[in-house]
């Protein structure tokens, strides 16, 4: 049986690509939209949870109490796909659905590499590709659309993005988040101070916060853990912090680039115990819940109906014609990313994800993963603090 049609990201009307247009047009910056209806402001620090998706959220109110009071008063947006970090800190930073800016996925496949390209750490993906390769693969090159970053500096705003020193000049933050300073920290709290210190310096100001241990949490430990409760009170306080010293006419928001479900190790098929499955395939990239098959010459046609005989039950299973028509991706799709996106594209509509031990053995280790259409995935929440 093959499973329904999944339910598309609100791009256009409530997705993370509409998050950086409404706060630039809440600050005055000229030629952008406000979907989300921000109010106008001077000032607005923008505090990015990596994993921090709204049902958990809700469902984990307790250990949040500034986060989950807020939650009442907001409304959760849908990420894009896939539901994962790139291609949701590319859509905030360029105020772009994936299809356009083109980074489709964690990892994804580019033209003369065998091997599928890591987005996050720059570098080729799996056992061996520690090299990072900005000095072929440039940055402005993968992703050459302005950032909003960019935009809301050229109009006067004082722009700066703080966090940790190593994503200062990576080529994903080239790529995606490139315009503005950057602040470097070292802890908790000194994201919280580097965040009012930058928010304090201009007369219109937006910072960018990131804060990554959610995601790593959960990925190793599982997001229905403890362990990833108590991080969650960690962020709930840093939130806190930063909202009660907030100045007067300034507003910290916070979002998601995703959320979470717990896999089991039997719930993860991998390639090398499923032959069939690798018959045909060139490589694959994104992640375990979303990915793209690439297919050896004259193989799509086989590969699809592998991939839907042995997964269609758990999976959505379709040609990457049918995905980009179907607006997978978004309204738009470049041609550069159309090249990156899969011949066969498969996301799970049930407990399960696929992986291959042999290029990362690391992948069939972890226990939540994310990146496809379930609304524990796709649904981040949009909070608005004040002091």
């Amino acid at each position: 049986m093959i499973v329904p049609a999944p339910p598309l990201p609100r791009y256009g009307e409530a997705s993370l690509a509409e998050v950086a247009p409404s706060l630039l047009a809440a600050l005055d910056v000229p030629g952008f939209r406000n979907p989300l209806g921000v109010e106008p402001l001077r000032r607005a620090c923008l505090l990015v949870v990596d994993g921090l998706g709204w049902e958990l959220l809700l469902a984990n109110r307790r250990a949040a109490p500034n986060l989950a009071a807020a939650a009442d008063r907001g409304r959760p947006v849908t990420t894009g796909f896939p539901a994962t970090t790139v291609s949701s800190l590319a859509s905030i930073g360029t105020g772009l659905s994936p299809g356009r800016h083109g980074l489709v996925g964690y990892t994804i496949a580019l033209p003369g590499m065998e091997r599928a390209f890591n987005c996050l750490r720059w570098s080729p993906y799996g056992l061996g590709g520690s090299r990072d390769l900005r000095d072929r693969v440039v940055p402005e090159r993968i992703q050459p659309e302005p950032t909003a970053f960019e935009a809301a500096e050229a109009d006067g705003v004082e722009v700066t993005l703080v966090g940790a020193g190593e994503y200062a000049a990576s080529g994903f933050t080239r790529a995606a988040l490139r315009g503005g300073g950057y602040w470097r920290t070292h802890s908790l709290g000194d994201q919280a101070a580097g965040a009012l210190r930058s928010l304090g310096r201009g007369r219109r100001s937006l910072v960018y916060l990131y804060h990554p241990d959610l995601d790593r949490t959960g990925h190793v430990r599982g997001a229905t853990s403890e362990a990833w409760r108590m991080e969650l009170a960690h962020v709930d306080r840093l939130a806190g912090q930063i909202a009660e010293r907030l100045p007067g006419d300034a507003a910290l928001f916070v979002t998601g680039d995703h959320g979470m479900v717990d896999l089991r190790p039997e719930q993860l098929v991998d390639l090398a115990d499923r032959p069939e499955l690798a018959d045909g395939v060139r490589l694959l990239s994104g992640e375990a819940r979303a990915r793209h098959v690439h297919t050896r010459k004259g193989a799509a046609a086989d590969v699809l109906a592998a991939w839907r005989g042995l997964l269609g039950h758990e999976m959505w299973v379709v040609p990457g014609e049918e995905a980009v028509a179907a607006g997978w991706f978004g309204p738009e799709v470049t041609d550069d990313a159309r090249s990156r996106i899969g011949d066969v594209v498969a996301a799970a509509s049930g407990p399960i994800g696929v992986v291959q031990r042999e290029v990362d053995p690391t992948a069939p280790l972890l226990t939540g993963h994310h990146g496809s259409f379930t609304p524990a995935e796709q649904l981040v929440p949009f909070l608005e603090l004040r002091r």
